[in-house]
């Protein structure tokens, strides 16, 4: 029995001295104990999200596209307002202008030529009414947004389903503190140190879609599915 007592001893040493640097613990200060790891899950289902959308305009001249780009957008940008979605959730995330070309084979060479021009804007939104999410794509498309990509999920207030995970991660080191000391013949006492080894939330993968025609614009199923938050923490108890 002194030997386990010596070598769970050991484990606490060793945690306090990577814990505290600098801090010289003595052998015989400590009390047995036995160092465990917990691990707890907790799922939710998200109640927000966030997407990019926008709008491609091609024409003859930089100005016409730039024109075309801009009415379709201030329709895009009404439309988001008109469904309850405040300014601040609306960030600009991409603007540019390009001139598209053609190549031509010129005495054996491709020489390049403008025929036109490309203006692309682009828009990132956060939906925090998940249920309206469907029908506001209807509504953005049919609006004249033809590129909509990136839609991904997360909760308003993640910290509450961590903290669940927390809780089932310090039971599963309570039991297998208990394992441990059942085994060995002693048992488990009061807690010593606790550290979070980490805390994470795995989002949903994020959907990419686009649309390309206003047409498009149908009654849109979307599936949030579910959000994941994991803990793993360590946990040192005192043994009796």
């Amino acid at each position: 029995m002194t030997r386990l007592f010596l070598s769970l001893s050991l484990s606490l040493c060793g945690i306090v001295s990577a814990a505290l640097p600098g801090l010289a613990v003595e052998m015989k200060d400590l009390p047995p104990s036995v160092s465990v790891t917990g691990e707890g899950h907790a799922f939710a289902k998200p109640d927000q999200a966030q997407i990019s959308m926008g709008v491609v305009s091609d024409a003859k001249t930089a100005a016409v596209a730039l024109k075309n780009n801009t009415d379709k957008m201030n329709s895009l940008m009404s439309t988001l307002k008109s469904k309850g979605i405040a300014e601040k959730d609306i960030l600009t995330s991409n603007f540019s202008v390009n001139p598209q070309y053609r190549y031509d084979n010129i005495n054996g060479q491709q020489r390049p030529s403008i025929v036109g021009y490309q203006v692309s804007n682009e828009v990132h939104v956060k939906i925090r009414n998940l249920p309206t999410l469907g029908d506001i794509l209807d509504a953005v498309i049919t609006a004249g947004a033809n590129n909509v990509n990136g839609i991904s999920f997360s909760l308003a207030e993640p910290d509450s389903v961590l903290d669940q995970a927390r809780q089932k991660a310090m039971a599963d080191a309570k039991r297998k503190a208990e394992l441990y000391a059942g085994a060995a013949g002693v048992k488990v006492g009061r807690v010593l140190y606790i550290t979070e080894s980490s805390g994470t939330i795995q989002p949903p993968r994020p959907m990419m879609m686009m649309a390309a025609r206003a047409e498009m614009a149908q009654s849109v199923p979307i599936s949030a599915g579910e959000q994941e938050s994991t803990a793993a923490i360590t946990v040192v108890y005192a043994i009796e």
